[in-house]
């Protein structure tokens, strides 16, 4: 009795798993890339500083605020006066709370416009001091110098 061979021609596997597990990276790193970018905003331009450098590690508990050039403040996508500011930084301790985290747990990132008065920074800080948030990171644009 003779045995038949399928082995003729060319063997292929099934690459739609690995292509559909590809998408999914693309995805995912697209997401994670808009999230990242989530607390920036293009209305700010930063102050650029020789002795600007990325943070060592990813901060635990961040408030990002983007002082604008006008003094106004955004927090949370909501645009408000800088004297204004107190019931959201109230808001933000309560969310902290919920953790079981304090208002100087938390960092606040103060993303102010180069062109603010810098009496407006000052303003800002001391108003947060007023809600119990006690630790600061000034951003700026890494100046390389030619």
């Amino acid at each position: 009795m003779r045995i038949k061979r399928d082995h003729e021609g060319i063997q292929e596997g099934d690459l739609t798993p690995m292509i559909d597990m590809t998408f999914q990276l693309i995805a995912f790193f697209m997401v994670l890339i808009n999230f990242s970018q989530a607390d920036q905003n293009a209305k700010v331009q930063l102050p650029e500083s020789t002795l600007a450098k990325p943070p060592e590690a990813p901060l635990e508990f961040p408030i990002t605020l983007h002082l604008m050039k006008e003094g106004s403040v955004i927090i949370g996508g909501q645009e408000v006066a800088i004297n204004n500011i107190a019931p959201l930084l109230m808001k933000e301790a309560s969310v902290l709370a919920l953790k079981n985290k304090t208002p100087s747990d938390a960092t606040v990132i103060i993303r102010a416009d180069g062109r603010t008065a810098t009496g407006k920074v000052q303003e800002l800080i001391k108003i947060c001091q007023e809600n119990r948030f006690d630790r600061f990171a000034l951003r700026a644009k890494e100046d390389v110098g030619n």
